[in-house]
């Protein structure tokens, strides 16, 4: 077994500890924060049902985001769209059978790669030529879109340019899985494609692509728009409350 093997195994072991632990942890403080205040963005659902129909509004169509701007809409709606077809079609390297739904993607992603990098492209020159918005960016938003589009550019010179053993990569992954390592294919793309990939996924739980799992917990979306109907008590608001109440006795 090669050096780059072992390398490449350790990497996404560790990778994939720091993802899971860190998203993990961050989701369990988003749902156990409390929300002492009713601030729906209006207008806003006044049922439970229409706030499901609300979010899944925005996170498969981006609702607000279109009634906001159109180009960045299209820029962003084309990079995340792009996006979760590529995740999707990856799962071929992680499954043994590939499921059906998967290989039916595959006429699909011969234009999902170009996609989500020109997508990315739009979304860094709004940073950049945006006076507005170039004025809030940080480095991190620029190396973080730097990122991206070096996944999506080496993914594209390993499907076009420089092809490699995708039978030998997928064994790879399916004996991470397996705990049984596998050699893997030493091609400098592909190396390139993986390192960014480990990389991304050790920033994601520190990173501003939390917004990913945070959209479900932002208040401004979640919240059913009902003060009048229900009084509105959470977290230490109730405790509050209640403490005034046990006074008052």
């Amino acid at each position: 077994m090669s050096v780059v093997t072992v390398i490449y195994a350790i990497l996404f072991y560790a990778a994939a500890l720091i993802f899971v632990v860190g998203v993990g942890r961050k989701i369990f403080i988003f749902a156990t924060t409390p929300q002492p205040l009713k601030i729906p963005t209006t207008p806003a659902p006044t049922t439970r049902v229409g706030v499901w129909a609300r979010m899944m509004r925005e996170v498969v169509v981006f609702e607000s985001l279109f009634k906001s701007n159109k180009w960045i809409w299209l820029f962003g709606w084309l990079f995340h769209m792009c996006l979760f077809a590529e995740l999707a079609w990856h799962l071929r390297y992680f499954t043994e059978p590939t499921p059906l739904f998967v290989t039916w993607l595959h006429w699909f992603t011969n234009f999902t790669g170009f996609g989500m990098v020109a997508g990315l492209l739009g979304l860094w020159a709004r940073r950049l030529l945006v006076d507005r918005v170039r004025y809030i960016s940080g480095p991190s938003d620029h190396l973080m879109l730097a990122l991206l589009v070096g996944i999506g550019a080496s993914g594209l010179v390993m499907k076009f340019i420089m092809h490699t053993d995708i039978v030998a990569v997928k064994a790879f992954f399916l004996g991470l899985l397996r705990f049984s390592i596998q050699p893997l294919p030493a091609d400098p793309a592909l190396m390139a494609h993986l390192a960014m990939v480990a990389l991304l996924m050790i920033v994601f739980p520190v990173s501003k692509l939390l917004h990913a799992p945070g959209v479900f917990f932002s208040p401004t979306r979640n919240q059913v728009d009902n003060p009048r109907e229900k009084r509105w008590t959470r977290g230490w608001s109730a405790e509050y409350d209640n403490t005034k109440l046990d006074s008052a006795e």
